[in-house]
């Protein structure tokens, strides 16, 4: 294993969400890792956000560790769940709902709710 696939497996390993984006939960630095961020911040989900732009070996590091070509990805207790329009999906679908209590995640369920009412 790589320095690079190591370092991502042990971020993925210590925290039971992840997303690595461009830039920060607070100052996302592209509007898919705003999305995502948003939704997360929202429903008061906690994770560990990492910035790709801050290191280059993560930002294509972690595209071939998942086989997945773009950012922000999102992991779910070790478990790759997906990019930017998965996540909005799953949001709306209430698919995410019930793969955080599956993975035993807190979150707001009632800001999930508003988020589907709101795009409903």
């Amino acid at each position: 294993m790589s320095d690079v696939t190591t370092r991502i497996q042990d971020l993925i390993d210590r925290n039971d969400v992840v997303l690595f984006m461009k830039g920060t939960r607070d100052m996302p630095q592209c509007g898919f890792s705003s999305r995502v961020a948003g939704v997360l911040n929202y429903m008061a989900i906690p994770y560990e956000d990492v910035n790709v732009l801050a290191d280059a070996d993560i930002r294509q590091g972690i595209k071939d560790f998942s086989d997945w070509p773009t950012i922000p990805q999102l992991y779910v207790k070790g478990e790759f769940v997906g990019g930017c329009d998965i996540i909005t999906e799953m949001t709306l679908s209430g698919e995410l709902d019930q793969l955080l209590d599956q993975k035993g995640i807190t979150f707001d369920k009632a800001a999930a709710e508003k988020i589907r009412e709101a795009n409903a």
